[in-house]
């Protein structure tokens, strides 16, 4: 769940949904900037079930007590995350084993490779022999992995930058991740881009990187903090209908 806190109320967007709307993000990325076209449709199949494992954990929402809020994706306990990770990839393999394998290098990057926790040490030894296992089989060049992979990334990134920051976020008061841009760099453009809300609808980006503007719409609810008090995260969650967060990149 990506959470974010009001004074009376906290935002929960489920993470599948995010994903969703990155894959929106990933098929209008321009063509002459793509690299390995004819993967296009598995890239964008990963792209947009990245988030998969979190379906049926977003489902039952757990109150963090350390923080006083739902846990969200960035502090769920990591052992049933991890499992519903290779779950998850498992799901997306079924589909497609490229798909899978950049699931595979997403979920796998969040940890440390060398990490003396048992339970990240079998998922990282579980997730590489996935790899290891798909690269057997015919797969784009080098190059074009790189690419396919760092393209995941960036719709995750600005999907999340859409999802964290309340609509019309002025600059300076962004989450500290975005506020200089984002981390990718792609072969075509010229600088790192930039992300930017003009009001509480539109936001751009620059370079544009896109084939036109474009309207994606975010499902979100917004929780009450005394129906929480009162019925518990789980029914309060249940009870809350979704609204949308409507987004015009242009």
């Amino acid at each position: 769940m990506i959470i974010t806190e009001r004074e009376d109320s906290f935002i929960m967007i489920r993470q599948h949904d995010h994903a969703l709307v990155s894959g929106e993000i990933a098929k209008q990325w321009l063509s002459n900037i793509f690299e390995g076209e004819k993967w296009r449709d598995q890239v964008e199949y990963a792209v947009s079930h990245h988030d998969y494992a979190w379906i049926p954990l977003d489902a039952e929402p757990i109150w963090n007590d350390d923080k006083g809020q739902p846990h969200s994706f960035m502090d769920y306990p990591v052992k049933p995350k991890v499992e519903h990770y290779s779950w998850g990839v498992d799901q997306v393999h079924k589909q497609s084993a490229y798909a899978a394998l950049l699931c595979s290098w997403h979920y796998a990057s969040f940890f440390d490779q060398q990490s003396d926790d048992p339970i990240i040490s079998e998922f990282i030894t579980r997730e590489i022999n996935r790899q290891q296992s798909i690269k057997q089989q015919s797969l784009p060049g080098q190059s074009e992995q790189n690419f396919h992979f760092k393209l995941l990334q960036f719709c995750d990134d600005l999907s999340l930058y859409m999802c964290l920051n309340e609509p019309g976020t002025p600059k300076h008061e962004e989450v500290k991740m975005f506020k200089d841009g984002f981390r990718q760099h792609f072969q075509g453009l010229d600088e790192p881009i930039q992300a930017k809300w003009l009001d509480e609808q539109r936001i751009a980006v620059s370079p544009n990187p896109f084939k036109e503007p474009f309207h994606l719409t975010i499902p979100v609810k917004e929780v009450d903090k005394e129906l929480i008090n009162s019925r518990g995260l789980q029914q309060a969650f249940d009870l809350t209908e979704f609204d949308e967060r409507h987004v015009y990149l242009v």
